[in-house]
Order: structure tokens, then sequence, then C-alpha cells
């Protein structure tokens, strides 16, 4: 086997459960997140053995420190058939091909960690690939089928829809905020035509939209009935698969034993949360820079240890959509750590959140983030524009909204004379209005994502009612 690794719940639960037990689970019962009960190390030594592997090969090294309860060799297929030159097909010019995640330097030791070569243009098909074949794996083995109920604020969808279609055994049912995605994306998700994917636009936010999958996530009768998981990145499988690129980006940019910083464009915490394991096990990071747009939630904890999640209302509309998040999922796991593990102390907390709408961290446990590498800092509209434009003209680089947040916060809170990545989170063309307006130019577009526009679109649009989602996942899983 791979690992012997087990997992526990945020909240308490400790079952001593196993990788392959938790992926089809997605929630523990409890209602908490599952993380290791510690944190694989990774040796200078194996690191430095690391530097030549393919990303494939490189996957399966740092995933099988994980993947306890699955066949070394099964786990080495999986990521094999995953991370190949045919699925990551959308490499920009001057890119090697067969390099799955390019770094692009762009100035004065500040370079781009490029995620987005995948079928959806987007970041999330790293992990998402791979998930895919998991599950499908998984299922196969123990003969049974999976109803994945996911959220999305733009590209979780799409990524989840094209990893899991056509796949034997999976349904998917993804609920988005209505009028809240851009045209691209919309057009992604809801021009799928697979028998097994449901597209469910939500009247409200992404925040609404993720309590709704939470809510059925903890009625546990309903969710045995129906056999309801997850690949929100709540599944600790797609964080930890999150994990292997900033362990490529720094074979790729570092030397050995040098400490790097990563500044990452931030919604529901899962990606740059990838980043804090990856230092947990060893991999020299010098900062995780977080970059938020004017939904600033993370921005004002790390600067004043106030954690103050807004409602659907003041949860503002942005040109970066998919950060428009304010109630961060992972954030619960990095607290979790914080408070040294101790689920009673983060079940106290989140108490207080409900009660008082935010909670504070004081004394030694505020004194533990200010040590843990973190900082944050907020990009606006304005900056953005300013950024894309900038990066465009100077570099002759064409970068999305959320990426130019990171590059943007990245500038002002990087560590004198250290190298920096900033990791991409979608290619530019699918957020063109905004690229139009900030540079006056049309964004190219990959040739496998040429006629998306012009295809017809299906979705079920409903209020953010949770019964009335699951009477929909009933009346569907039952056809």
């Amino acid at each position: 086997m791979a690992s012997n690794s087990r997992y526990l719940s945020t909240r308490g639960e400790s079952t001593g459960a196993s990788y392959d037990e938790i992926v089809l689970r997605g929630l523990a019962s409890d209602g908490g997140l599952f993380m290791p009960e510690s944190y694989p190390q990774v040796t200078a030594e194996a690191l430095e053995s690391w530097r030549k592997l393919p990303y494939a090969d490189l996957a399966f090294e740092v995933l099988r420190l994980f993947a306890s309860g699955i066949d070394e060799a099964a786990l080495k297929e999986i990521c094999r058939s995953t991370y190949t030159e045919k699925t990551y097909c959308n490499a920009r010019e001057g890119d090697d091909p067969k390099d799955i995640t390019p770094v692009r330097w762009l100035e004065d030791g500040i370079g781009l960690l490029e995620l987005s070569n995948g079928p959806t243009l987007a970041f999330k098909d790293m992990a998402m690939q791979y998930l895919g074949a998991l599950f499908e794996h998984l299922l196969a083995r123990e003969g049974k089928t999976l109803n994945i109920l996911g959220a999305t604020s733009g590209d979780t969808g799409s990524a989840a829809e094209y990893a899991m279609r056509g796949r034997k055994g999976i349904r998917v049912f993804m609920l988005s905020p209505y009028g809240r995605m851009s045209d691209f994306q919309r057009a992604q998700m809801y021009s799928l035509e697979d028998p097994n994917i449901f597209n469910i636009a939500v009247r409200g936010t992404f925040d609404q939209a993720q309590d709704i999958v939470k809510a059925v996530s903890n009625d546990h009768a309903f969710k045995s009935a129906h056999s309801i998981g997850t690949v929100n990145s709540i599944n600790w499988a797609r964080v930890a698969a999150q994990v292997v690129y900033y362990f490529k980006g720094w074979l790729a940019a570092a030397e050995k034993g040098e400490a790097i910083s990563f500044a990452v464009p931030s919604g529901n915490f899962g990606d740059v949360l990838a980043g804090w394991i990856a230092k947990q096990m060893g991999l020299p990071i010098a900062s995780l820079i977080v970059a938020t747009n004017e939904n600033d939630v993370l921005t004002e904890f790390f600067e004043t240890g106030v954690y103050h999640p807004r409602d659907a209302a003041h949860t503002y509309v942005t040109s970066s959509p998919s950060m428009d998040i304010s109630r961060a999922s992972n954030f619960e796991r990095f607290i979790f750590d914080i408070v040294g593990r101790d689920p009673e102390v983060l079940k106290r907390l989140w108490h207080v959140m409900a009660t008082e709408g935010e909670f504070r961290l004081t004394g030694e446990l505020w004194e533990r983030v200010l040590a843990s590498g973190f900082t944050a800092g907020k990009s606006t509209h304005a900056d953005r524009l300013a950024t894309i434009r900038d990066t465009w003209e100077r570099l002759g680089v064409m970068i999305d909204p959320h990426t130019a947040d990171g590059l943007k916060v990245a500038r002002e809170k990087r560590l004198p004379g250290v190298k920096c990545l900033c990791l991409e989170t979608a290619q530019a063309a699918k957020f063109s209005k905004t690229i139009i307006e900030a540079t006056g130019t049309v964004p190219a577009i990959s040739a496998s994502c040429a006629d998306l526009l012009s295809l017809p679109q299906h979705c079920e649009v409903m209020d953010p009612e949770t019964e009335d989602v699951k009477q929909f996942i009933d009346r569907h899983t039952k056809e």
C-alpha cells in the first residue's frame, strides 16, 4: 500500500479512516473537514531526487505519502493516465507541451506558475482530473456509484464536470450562482451534453450554494441513501493533489535548499492551503502571499486577526468572480493547525462566529498566525485592469483577472531578494470582457474551446433552498 496515513476531522471525529475511505465521503460525519493525523515529511535528499521527474511521477511520489488504502501500482497508473500531454494540451506559445506546469519568468525574480493548460483552462483541472480517475477506480473496486454534489464560483464546476463526464458510476449535481459567472464559465458548464451532468443555477451567491452542499452533506440519512460525495476543496484528495504543483514549482524555480515565496489568488482558501501543507511537509517556502479581491475577508484576518465573513448582501460581484467568496471553507483546516489541532478550541471559535458574526485571534494564537509565513493584500477592479494592461503592454504576457490580483499583491508583499511564483488561476480567454476593457485586445482562445460560446446551454434555475435541491437530486437519481 502507498501509505499508512490515517485521517481525523477538524471537529473531533477520529476513527482511523484511511485515504480511500474519506475520498468518497467528503465531509466527516461531525461536519468537520478531514485532515491527516500528521503531515508526512519530505527530506532535502528526497526533494533533490525528484528534480527531473515528469509531473505524473512527481504526483505519484507526493500523493503516495497520503494515499493509504490504495495499491501503489494503481496509484501510479492513475497519476500517469491523468497528467498527460494530451489532457493538458492548451499550453501557450513558447511553452514545452511536455511540461504540464511551466514557469514563465516575468521580472526581477517574479514568475508565473502556469496551471491552466487543462481542458477547462483553469488551475482546477490540475486536481480535478486526478479526482475523476481516482473516483472511478475506487467505485469500480468497490462496486459502488456516487452522486457528486458541488458548488462553484466559476471554475470548479466546469473542471469537475469535464473530469467526471463519461465516467462509470458517477453523476454530478453542480450548483452555481445565477448570473455571477463569466459568459465563458457559464458556457463551459451549461453546454455540456452528458446524461449524468446536472447544472443548478442558484438565485444567490456562491456562499449560499456552498451552504446547501454542506447542509446536504450533514443530512446523514439523505447522504447515505443517495451516495452523496463532494469534489469541492472540502474533499481532502483534491487539496492533496494541489500540493503537487507547489513541489513542481519549487523544483523549477529554486536552487537546492533555497526558500521561495508563492502568491496565490484566494477565494475558498484551498489553493493556498495546499502551499501551507507543502511547507509543513518540508518544502522550503519563505512566505505564502494571499491575494483577495474586493471580498477581502481573508486580507482583513491576516492583517488584524479578525475573521468576519460577510453576508450575501455584502459579498460583492467583481471582475474576478471566482474569488467572490466571503466564507472560505478551507480556512477551517488552517485554523485547526493554528489552534494546535484541538477540535474543542476550533468549535468554540466557530460557535462565536455563528453567534457574534466574527471571531478574533489574540495572544499566543495570533502569534502563531504571524509566525506562519502568511501575508495578504487586496486588489480592486482598477488594480487588476492596470496589472493586466501593464503585463500585456510591457511584458507581452496576457493574464486573467484573478492572476492579476495575485501579481499585484505579490509585487507589494514579496520579501526582498526572494524569488516569488504567482500561481495562475485561468487563461485570459475565460474573462474576455475584462481583458478587452484593460487592453483593448481580444484574448486568444484555445482551438479546443473556439466554438464554446455558440453552443446551446441548459441549466435548472432555483432559489437557494436546501430542500429544493434535495428533491431535485432525489428525482434525478431515481430516473
